[in-house]
């Protein structure tokens, strides 16, 4: 699988589902000012992929226009388990390079699963993406959108509201036409 066919997927993947049906309002902006940074790991284990999350980092403390970075792992944690299990040593990254509170970073998966939920529940599609992926996001500038933004605490119940009327058999469609290559 070429770089360019991840990358690909998961652009037509932010624009026709998260921007297109405003699944994080605050998404639309980055991407039409192309302040989204998409990086992809060729790590093939846990170990490597922490060192390329460590690498990203660093580049976004050096370049303060990147607002924000997608971290690809094609080859790693495919498994939802695994990769949820390796969260808390990405936010024990953060804390060991001192960026806790600095940056903090939001999780999608190809089988993202919600506790309490099952695995087909639709509410999930919210949080499922082409990739595993780490999306790293400026706190600063979190904490800015939210604060402008009205009834912030609904936009994950609107989202649901979505999944519910968008169906399982429409998600699927979107999501493999997402999977497309050139």
């Amino acid at each position: 699988m070429k770089k360019s066919d991840v990358i690909l997927s998961l652009q037509i993947w932010i624009k026709s589902f998260v921007v297109e049906y405003n699944i994080c309002p605050f998404a639309k902006i980055a991407w039409v000012n192309h302040d989204i940074r998409i990086e992809v790991s060729e790590a093939d284990t846990e170990k490597n992929l922490l060192n390329d999350l460590k690498t990203e980092l660093e580049f976004l403390v050096n370049d303060e226009t990147i607002e924000t970075s997608i971290l690809i792992h094609p080859y790693v944690l495919q498994e939802f388990y695994d990769y949820n299990e390796f969260l808390s040593d990405a936010d024990s990254l953060l804390i060991e390079m001192q960026l806790e509170g600095i940056f903090q970073i939001a999780s999608f998966h190809p089988e993202y699963q919600f506790s309490g939920t099952q695995p087909d529940d639709v509410e999930n599609y919210t949080n499922r993406s082409p990739w595993p992926i780490l999306h790293i996001l400026r706190e600063a500038s979190v904490e800015q959108a939210v604060m402008s933004y009205p009834m912030v605490d609904q936009i994950p119940v609107r989202n649901i509201d979505l999944m519910k009327r968008l169906g399982r058999h429409k998600l699927q469609v979107i999501m493999k036409s997402c999977k497309k290559t050139s």
